[in-house]
Formats: C-alpha cells, sequence, structure tokens
C-alpha cells in the first residue's frame, strides 16, 4: 500500500488544524506500515482506536474554532465528524471481532474521506474565514 502524503494544497492556513491533520495522515501511515503485522487484529483495532481518538481532540478543537467565530455550516460540518468517527469505531470493532475487512479497505476509507474532508468541507471553513474575520483573529491559532 502506498503512504498518504501532505500536500500543501491540504493547508487551511490554521496551524492548529493543519498540525492535527498532518497527524492524522502520520497515524494512516502507521496502519500502513504495519501492514505486515496484521494478521494480529487486536494491532489494527488499538491503531484505529488510536486514530479515533486523536480525532475527537482535532473535531472538538475545529468545532470550537468555527463556534468562535460564528460559522454557519457548523452543523453541517459536525455531521461529517460524526460520521467518521462511527466509521472507525466500527472499523475496529468489526477488526477486533474478525469480521471480514482488509486492511486496504480500512486504509481506501481512512485516506479518502480525510483528503475530501479537508478540500471539500474544510475548504469552506477557511474561505469563510478568510472572507469574514480579520486574518489574525481566525489565523493565529
Amino acid at each position: 500500500m502506498e503512504k498518504f502524503y501532505w500536500k500543501d494544497e491540504y493547508s487551511l492556513g490554521v496551524e492548529k488544524v493543519d498540525c492535527q491533520h498532518q497527524h492524522l495522515f502520520e497515524l494512516v501511515n502507521k496502519l500502513i506500515e504495519r501492514s505486515d503485522k496484521f494478521s494480529d487484529l487486536k494491532l489494527i483495532s488499538e491503531t484505529l482506536t488510536e486514530m479515533l481518538n486523536y480525532a475527537k481532540e482535532h473535531f472538538a478543537d475545529e468545532e470550537e474554532l468555527m463556534r468562535e467565530h460564528s460559522y454557519p455550516e457548523l452543523e453541517s460540518h459536525k455531521e461529517q465528524h460524526t460520521y467518521f468517527i462511527g466509521t472507525t469505531a466500527e472499523l475496529s470493532i468489526n477488526a477486533l471481532n474478525k469480521q471480514s475487512m482488509v486492511l486496504e479497505e480500512i486504509v481506501e476509507f481512512l485516506k479518502l474521506w480525510l483528503t475530501l474532508h479537508i478540500l471539500k468541507y474544510d475548504m469552506k471553513y477557511r474561505d469563510y474565514f478568510k472572507a469574514n474575520i480579520p486574518a489574525k483573529a481566525a489565523f493565529s491559532v
């Protein structure tokens, strides 16, 4: 499986959020790096749980930033976060219960969701912040 690399086009210009997104990419790569050890389904579940816990922290930070700046699409954005958490938790449980879920499918879900979420949904709030909030207020987080 190919590693998952951060690209400049994913940058929102909010340092804390960009760093958190990069860490999520690192966690996907951790799954890829451990792929030779994935006959141990517990290891899959542990790595997914680590990602899930970090994602919850990241989403809370991101949603708080949106609340602080009255982002009008906060609720729909939160729905995307809820979907990711639910699906990632389900993948973790399935792996632990040894249901047939191959690592490639898990990694592809994570890569696709993160990439599309950043480029489609997160870019909307970046554009909103740039248009409605003084640069130092929104981007010094």
